[in-house]
């Protein structure tokens, strides 16, 4: 008797269940990872505004070292899960401990580079007199944890890779409480101050880069793969990984751009901007876990030899970016008399947000098809093209931008050029995306 062939609804099913067993602990994790800085907002906010002034800058600077190096998450999760769909674990455990290894060494490079600069950085950055010699402090204290959260990222990829996203959700929530505990009782218990608090998040962020190389090395020697630092496998993934530190570096100036001009158009609308940016961002967070799905499901798809599996995921996690960002924008309009109040008392700031927040609703279902095809194309290791595609879009983004202030437009203005830099990424990602051309089947690209 020939068995029967799924039907279209059992597919999508399938589908749905693997998406959301990946997506939802991403999620979680990803939620948890900011609420570092909250935990050190409160605790230093209680010892002075210029203790908080110097966090601010400090941390904007580490989240800023930090984030342009996400491409270790990004490369290695596409990596090991090519290996995965291949069958070959030791391989692609072997793949994944090259991104660790060349975490530690960008890592140490930028602990060199951050302690002798930690002054004229602060200074650059525009701290006051009195808030300079505490962002310092935090600044060359906290850089030590740096090689630590670089291992996380990398070592979040290996795991990703390997279609678990529930070990990253246990340690980031470990951490997190941790980094919580730490910061009180050094900061208040020890009465270190703010060096107390950077003292906290090094422990705890090291504490997390442990507990994923315990669990990568029981891996490894489960399976038989070296955890010896390979050259060429550090190179390769270097190699790999340019394209889309590029695609970073380009998103980043967009968003500094945005944050630049907002500035121009004054206080009441640069308030406004921020308030923006950080609904922005928790947004950013439910749909980039969908994205980090794809980069281990297609990944997979693509290292076992399978092209059309890997474009009917594609095309069911388009389907739930969309939705997704239909839901979000819909949340936005409806709750907006309940948490608009809670950012500001400022009439004046609440009638520049609201048509601006508008504009950012209506944006969420393009939102939702951009962080999918990203993360598909991710998956697929088709950095280059991501990495063209931003660059692309920041030509566009730029000028445009630039040209609000001078036309006398305001922040509503500003966020229609946002959502046509929005508009703009998902055209270049859909072309690739119906070309076909990022379907590149086997264990490696």
């Amino acid at each position: 008797m020939t068995q029967a062939s799924p039907t279209p609804g059992t597919t999508r099913r399938s589908h749905d269940r693997e998406i959301l067993a990946l997506a939802v602990p991403a999620f979680g994790a990803l939620v948890a990872e900011p609420l570092f800085v909250l935990v050190d907002s409160a605790v230093i906010g209680r010892l002075g505004t210029a203790q908080l002034a110097g966090l601010g800058v400090a941390a904007a600077l580490l989240s800023t070292a930090v984030s342009v190096f996400v491409f270790l998450a990004y490369a290695t999760t596409a990596a090991v899960a090519r290996r995965v769909g291949a069958g070959d674990l030791p391989a692609a455990i072997r793949q994944g401990m090259d991104g660790v290894w060349l975490a530690l060494l960008l890592g140490t490079a930028v602990i060199a580079v951050t302690l002798p600069s930690a002054p004229w950085v602060v200074e650059a950055f525009g701290a006051s007199g009195t808030a300079a010699p505490h962002a310092v402090t935090y600044l060359r204290i906290s850089s030590l944890g740096i090689p630590a959260m670089l291992v996380v990222l990398a070592a979040t990829g290996v795991l990703r890779g390997l279609q678990d996203t529930r070990t990253p959700l246990y340690v980031a929530v470990a951490g997190f409480a941790a980094n919580a505990v730490l910061n009180v009782v050094l900061v208040y218990g020890v009465g270190l101050g703010i060096a107390g608090s950077a003292w906290g998040t090094v422990i705890a962020q090291c504490g997390m880069a442990l507990a994923y190389l315990t669990v990568v090395v029981r891996g490894a020697r489960r399976h038989g793969a070296s955890l010896r630092p390979d050259t060429a496998g550090i190179r390769a993934s270097a190699r790999a990984g340019t394209p889309l530190l590029i695609r970073t570096l380009s998103l980043r100036a967009v968003l500094m751009i945005a944050t630049a001009i907002a500035a121009r158009l004054g206080d009441t609308s640069v308030a406004a901007h921020q308030i923006i940016l950080s609904l922005w961002s928790l947004m950013a967070f439910a749909l980039d876990a969908i994205a980090i799905a794809g980069q281990a499901i297609i990944g997979r798809y693509l290292g076992a030899g399978d092209p059309e599996g890997a474009r009917a995921v594609c095309r069911r996690m388009v389907q739930w970016g969309i939705a997704s960002g239909i839901v979000l924008g819909a949340l936005v309009v409806i709750t907006r008399p309940l948490f608009i109040p809670l950012f500001t008392t400022d009439d004046a700031v609440r009638d520049t947000l609201l048509p601006a927040l508008l504009v950012v609703a209506l944006s969420q279902p393009v939102a939702g098809v951009v962080f999918v095809l990203d993360g598909v194309l991710m998956g697929a290791g088709d950095g280059p093209y991501l990495a063209g595609a931003m660059v692309v879009t920041l030509a566009v983004f730029a000028p445009i931008a630039l040209l609000v202030p001078v036309l006398g437009g305001g922040l509503t203005a500003l966020w229609w050029a946002m959502l046509l830099m929005m508009t703009t990424r998902m055209a270049t990602l859909w072309l690739r995306m119906r070309s076909g051309r990022w379907l590149v089947i086997g264990a490696t690209r």
